[in-house]
């Protein structure tokens, strides 16, 4: 969950923007083109993140809700959201927010930078050879770059998860984070820098996942939107985008739960983590919860993916429109 950006051919601009982008010829420096799908993609993931981090919230509360057990009676998003409220404020759904921007500026920032990296890598070498890249090197790319944007960022995403969750302990065991660099501290000192990397594995496939779901899907839908239909720019967009957020959800759902539970740092009685990596952490929810456990939230999820990647993409266009881009990514 992680933004879903656009690609080099299909996320373009209106057709009438494009033509006063391309007359402007503003900011085409190669240095500043090389730098600006980093800095959009930050920055549209910002504003994203600002507007969904209730919903990020409550999902990562539900995903933790019942661990340890079979228990059926799990809790809607509304109750847990009222919940939060009622033990709090509710400035609480915001709760991690400065370790979502560092998220964004870094994971956000660095998978849009390197699958616009990568897309014109392979652009260039196919139009040597007189043809255009397809779905299966755009899939490549998207795998490549939400992988290891994901490897670099990981103690972002542990001290998101650890902020968001605090407040599901007795009040006397909480850390009270101050910040996402107090909560960094914190855990480095406790934890060791490996605690900044806990859960890195099964981060970095559910980066794979969502950016596949997103990047490639937004593309081939984007693509056959315009090919097939006479829909505007913003619906096609939006079409394109809410089905790349089904897919992201689906694929990385999984993912997201056991990187949260990895996350999260819990331990046992003896002062023993809970789970022993990745494979550990699944085997025991498929034991002690059933398999259903890992697809909990789906729909808080998919409400939190496909309104990000909404976002971002509109963030993102007007930002291009805005600076005169003349390269489309």
């Amino acid at each position: 969950m992680s933004t879903a950006s656009g690609t080099s051919q299909d996320a373009s601009l209106p057709q009438d923007t494009e033509a006063k982008v391309s007359k402007s010829g503003r900011l085409g420096s190669p240095v500043v083109q090389k730098i600006l799908p980093f800095v959009i993609g930050s920055a549209s993931g910002m504003v994203a993140t600002t507007c969904i981090q209730p919903v990020d919230v409550v999902k990562v509360r539900l995903q933790l809700a019942g661990e340890g057990s079979k228990s059926t009676l799990a809790a809607s998003p509304i109750s847990v959201a009222r919940n939060i409220v009622a033990q709090g404020r509710v400035t609480d759904l915001w709760a991690g927010l400065s370790a979502g921007y560092l998220r964004q500026l870094s994971y956000g920032m660095l998978r849009l930078g390197f699958f616009d990296t990568f897309v014109t890598s392979l652009e260039t070498n196919a139009s040597k050879n007189g043809r255009s890249i397809g779905f299966g090197e755009r899939a490549a790319a998207s795998l490549s770059a939400g992988g290891l944007a994901a490897g670099i960022a990981n103690p972002a995403e542990v001290a998101l998860i650890r902020m968001q969750s605090d407040g599901m302990k007795p009040k006397e065991q909480r850390a009270n984070y101050r910040s996402v660099v107090d909560a960094l501290a914190r855990i480095a000192r406790n934890e060791g820098l490996k605690g900044l990397w806990s859960g890195s594995y099964p981060t970095i496939i559910r980066a794979m996942a969502t950016n596949f779901g997103q990047l490639a899907f937004f593309s081939q839908s984007k693509s056959l939107l315009k090919k097939h239909t006479n829909l505007s720019f913003q619906v096609q967009t939006f079409t394109a985008s809410t089905i790349a957020g089904f897919f992201a959800s689906f694929f990385s759902l999984p993912f997201d739960f056991l990187k949260t539970r990895l996350q999260r740092g819990a331990r046992g009685a003896s002062g023993v983590p809970v789970y022993n990596g990745m494979m550990d952490c699944a085997l025991k929810v498929l034991k002690d919860e059933g398999p259903l456990r890992f697809y909990r939230g789906f729909g808080t999820y998919f409400l939190r993916i496909a309104p990000h990647t909404v976002i971002t993409l509109f963030v993102a266009d007007n930002l291009k429109a805005l600076l005169m881009w003349t390269k489309q990514y």
